[in-house]
């Protein structure tokens, strides 16, 4: 079984910084593609940033030059650096990690639960 578990949401002021962890877990054979996605009520959930298992990154264009992903292999963990927020990246924020699987041998998309970012003074 593999779960994704995502933290570090939260209230911050317009301006600020917060850092999302999206932890997998289970058993994992192989982490290829990860990415971060956001949805407010009322819309379909959008891609914010994406990186792959070579590190290759890209970016929505509302969020570029203020977001940064990046993946740590050795601990099975995604991040999203967030700096310069504003009000509209008020969103859930979901992981999303394509994995191999030790017990179906075949890659699958898993996401996280989900976690709340407000942006607001």
């Amino acid at each position: 079984q593999v779960q994704l578990v995502e933290s570090g949401g939260g209230l911050v002021q317009p301006g600020g910084s917060l850092r999302l962890s999206c932890a997998a877990s289970g058993t994992i054979f192989s982490i290829n593609g990860m990415g971060w996605y956001r949805q407010v009520p009322g819309k379909q959930r959008e891609l914010v940033a994406a990186i792959t298992s070579g590190g290759s990154t890209n970016y929505a264009d509302s969020v570029k030059g203020r977001f940064t992903i990046s993946r740590d292999n050795t601990k099975n963990t995604g991040y999203l650096q967030m700096s310069s927020l504003k009000p509209e990246d008020t969103a859930v924020y979901y992981c999303k990690a394509t994995i191999v699987s030790l017990r179906t041998w075949t890659g699958g998309d898993y996401w996280g639960q989900g976690t709340q970012v407000t942006v607001s003074s």
